[in-house]
């Protein structure tokens, strides 16, 4: 993922956001990321959301992604949902192919489709859903990158199925030990606290051990960290991130 863009920080590492979702700090975080990941309208997102987001993300030379999810606009994709593979399938190609259609307009390639929410962590692990993703891809562009959690089972399931994988790992979310994202309903499971985060990112750059939050200590290998767009303290860990690598 191209992390040297003349506007931006020489960052060890692509930071990503995930936007498009209705925070104000779009514009802003836009002028400090790498990779831009678009609510394409299954938990948000509309054309002119997607079409605002893009052309911006081509202004500050940013990467875009596709940012799936079950279509789930109520729960915003947080809650697993009872759905036929069929209807899902559709759903997530309607939701690509809207935003690919937009980047193709622009003249602003799409690189990459990273799902959203429950979709994001069931997928990571349950290798039908994962094969949805994977499917899905394929009948778009198959020369499309999956980003998802780094170190799960989903990242050598599409590997296995020529798919190029960009693994993932987080600056504002806390870890359970076996590397999964701590539920968003535990205490300290969404990480406020600027320290905290900072020095979350130094370990997962530098491929030290982090605490999880159930007191272990893991090793995430990633390509890419990732910044939550609705997190009300994204633009501040975004500017202590880029002071922390100028």
């Amino acid at each position: 993922m191209p992390v040297n863009q003349d506007n931006k920080v020489n960052y060890p590492i692509d930071l990503n956001a995930d936007l498009g979702e209705g925070s104000l700090n779009d514009e802003a975080l836009l002028q400090i990321i790498t990779s831009a990941n678009i609510a394409c309208g299954g938990h948000a997102g509309d054309n002119h959301s997607m079409l605002t987001t893009v052309k911006l993300a081509k202004q500050n030379q940013v990467t875009v992604g596709a940012h799936p999810s079950f279509p789930d606009r109520r729960n915003f994709g947080r809650q697993a949902m009872d759905i036929s593979t069929a209807k899902l399938q559709a759903s997530l190609q309607q939701q690509i192919t809207a935003l690919k259609q937009i980047c193709d307009d622009l003249n602003v390639p799409l690189q990459y489709v990273k799902p959203h929410g429950a979709l994001y962590n069931l997928a990571a692990t349950n290798a039908d859903l994962g094969q949805i993703l994977i499917d899905t891809i394929k009948t778009i562009d198959p020369n499309l990158n999956l980003m998802i959690l780094a170190g799960s089972s989903l990242v050598f399931q599409a590997r296995q199925q020529n798919i190029c994988v960009i693994e993932e790992a987080f600056a504002d979310r806390a870890y359970l030990a076996d590397a999964s994202l701590a539920p968003r309903n535990l205490p300290g499971a969404v990480i406020g606290n600027e320290q905290q985060a900072l020095d979350q990112v130094s370990k997962l750059v530098a491929k030290q051990a982090i605490e999880t939050i159930d007191g272990k200590t893991i090793i995430i290998n990633a390509d890419s960290l990732c910044l939550h767009g609705d997190n009300e303290h994204a633009l501040a860990f975004a500017q202590l991130i880029a002071k922390q690598f100028q």
